[in-house]
């Protein structure tokens, strides 16, 4: 029962963090990440209802053993006799070793705000992202860009015009325009569409003479020619949209960042003087150019809301502001050195590592809730800070510890998959499991030095008449 009380604030709020981490995806306008987000807040809320509710209900048949209560209850050992690791973690409690840890926390957090700089928005590698370089299947792509023109990576630009209007020479004119603009564009390895076929079929009709690969001025020439492409699905039967289907060399970001940025500059230029609309995008990497465009502009807005969810609940729970700020500054030092590791890795910002981000501060937050919890606690009661936190340190510090310990190992084994996205996420979530924990356990007590203040001990009295009852 005492524990129960002084845990289950600081567990909700736990929880709370974890579910409000998902639930802030709904922001992102991509249905599999909001689907993601509603599975997984919900799951969360299951845990508040299983963790802390039926664990407690279940003990209380069970009961616990004999020899774990007097473990439980025995008073701590002095702190010379302390296990060396406790007596490392203390250390951070006085002036020189906290200012130490703050600078180096400081250092970390500029590199890693360098480096992220230039974190990209979408995959960085050609082929399937899912998989190793050395995978059958992402062989068999770079074979098949290194010897043809064509490639599994299309990014199609769809092409409306009024009725009948597909066989006019001047939309057809501006399609060769953009097709020569988008072959100037790094990475693209073909384009085929309405115009290019018409072109090639004007040669056709000339014994095959490239001299006359082009766009006839003759108008009944330009119906003939798209007459034929009518029947072959080039274009639809209203003769008023047609794809143009570019090839591109692979799905990069930049490769894509390219592309787009070409065709909007077409538009810039030529859109408000045509009767034709060139629209961005379709095929395989149509849709991924557009899923970068929504993830980057959600990037942020996702970690502002995370982290201000996080804060309020922080504030319910700890009810002081010094408490909020060591909580939250280990939080942001995890998210920055996340986005630097991602760079080294060469891991881009797209629909898959999104949520994982939002983990990290969702469950980082609960390291320093069940510790700070503790401490603050502790302090009210007029405890110096190295007692409280010691005394934190034996009641839910050394589980703070398991819990960073078994998460990581859980998810480490996944960095040996041939499936490198896992293998990816196995590395990012076991850094900021461990990271979160090192942030939970020494920088968050280097904070405590300089903005937490033992209190007067009027509510000690208050502490053991609850823990009497």
């Amino acid at each position: 029962r005492y524990t129960f009380r002084r845990l289950f604030l600081a567990g909700v709020t736990a929880l709370l963090s974890d579910g409000v981490g998902f639930a802030v995806l709904m922001i992102i306008q991509i249905q599999v990440i909001q689907d993601l987000a509603i599975t997984a807040s919900i799951g969360v809320l299951v845990l508040i209802f299983t963790n802390l509710i039926l664990i407690p209900v279940a003990l209380s048949y069970t009961g616990v053993g004999k020899k774990c209560a007097a473990r439980a209850s025995a008073p701590p050992k002095p702190i010379e006799e302390m296990h060396w690791l406790w007596r490392f973690l203390l250390m951070f409690t006085h002036k020189g070793p906290a200012i130490a840890a703050i600078v180096v926390s400081i250092g970390l957090a500029i590199g890693g705000l360098i480096v992220a700089q230039d974190l990209a928005i979408g995959d960085l590698d050609p082929g399937a992202p899912e998989l190793r370089a050395d995978s059958r299947y992402n062989q068999d792509v770079a074979y098949v860009i290194g010897n043809y023109s064509v490639s599994t990576d299309v990014f199609a630009v769809i092409v409306k015009t009024p009725a009948d209007g597909c066989v006019d020479q001047e939309h057809l004119s501006l399609g060769n325009e953009l097709e020569w603009r988008l072959r100037q564009v790094d990475g693209v390895e073909d384009i085929r569409g309405l115009n290019v076929r018409t072109r090639e079929i004007m040669m056709g009709i000339n014994e095959g003479f490239p001299k006359w690969q082009a766009l006839f001025r003759n108008q009944d020439t330009l119906n003939y020619a798209v007459n034929e492409l009518v029947t072959v699905g080039y274009v639809d039967e209203g003769c008023s949209i047609w794809p143009m289907l570019v090839y591109l060399a692979d799905h990069k970001a930049e490769t894509l960042t390219r592309v787009v940025a070409a065709l909007e500059q077409f538009n810039a230029d030529w859109g408000d003087n045509a009767k034709a609309e060139f629209m961005g995008a379709a095929g395989s990497s149509g849709f991924e150019a557009a899923t970068n465009i929504v993830v980057k502009k959600a990037n942020r807005e996702m970690l502002f809301y995370v982290y201000g969810a996080v804060i309020v609940l922080c504030m319910l729970t700890f009810r002081s502001v010094p408490g909020v700020i060591c909580a939250v500054l280990p939080l942001m030092l995890t998210s920055i050195l996340c986005e630097a590791l991602m760079v080294w890795l060469g891991i881009g910002v797209k629909v898959a590592t999104l949520p994982v981000i939002a983990l990290g501060v969702g469950i980082g937050v609960d390291y320093a809730l069940y510790v700070l919890t503790v401490i603050l606690a502790k302090s009210r009661e007029g405890k110096d800070l190295t007692t409280a936190y010691y005394e934190t340190l034996n009641f839910t510090g050394r589980v703070v510890a398991l819990i960073g310990v078994t998460l990581a190992a859980g998810v480490i084994t996944w960095a040996w998959s041939p499936i490198k996205f896992q293998a990816d996420m196995g590395i990012l979530l076991t850094f900021m499991f461990i990271w979160n924990m090192f942030g939970a356990l020494i920088l968050m007590p280097a904070l405590a030095v300089f903005l937490v203040k033992p209190g007067s001990g009027e509510d000690a009295e208050k502490w053991k008449a609850e823990a009497s009852v």
